[in-house]
């Protein structure tokens, strides 16, 4: 059964900075380009990032792009999302998502995890 596991989520204060983790099992991680999607309040899923498989090919969305940094450790089936500089309108649930094909920026995979919440706010 696949599974996907997010965690790290929590309250900032803009400018600040968290690290989300999304634990996979169920399925060959360490052969799988993953994702991470986001849905703020009232809003569509929004794609965020994505990791090739080897971990050498990292793409961002523009609202995010040099301030968040996608990264895994395949040794750990884990996936990380750091996140630098929030804003405010950073506000969503954030999901680690699969399967993708490679260098897609679907913000809907087939598989999610239950999310994990990143609030922004002073």
């Amino acid at each position: 059964e696949v599974q996907l596991v997010e965690s790290g989520g929590g309250t900032a204060e803009p400018g600040g900075s968290l690290r989300l983790s999304c634990a996979a099992s169920g399925f060959t991680f360490a052969s799988a380009y993953m994702t991470w999607v986001r849905q703020a309040p009232g809003k569509e899923l929004e794609w965020v990032s994505g990791i090739s498989s080897s971990g050498s090919s990292k793409l961002y969305a523009d609202s995010v792009k040099g301030r968040f940094t996608i990264s895994r450790d395949n040794t750990k089936s884990t996936l990380y999302l750091q996140l630098n500089t929030l804003k405010p309108e950073d506000t969503a649930k954030y999901y680690c998502a699969w399967p993708v094909v490679v260098g897609s920026n679907n913000p809907n995979p087939p598989r999610r995890g239950q999310g994990t919440q990143v609030t922004v706010s002073s």
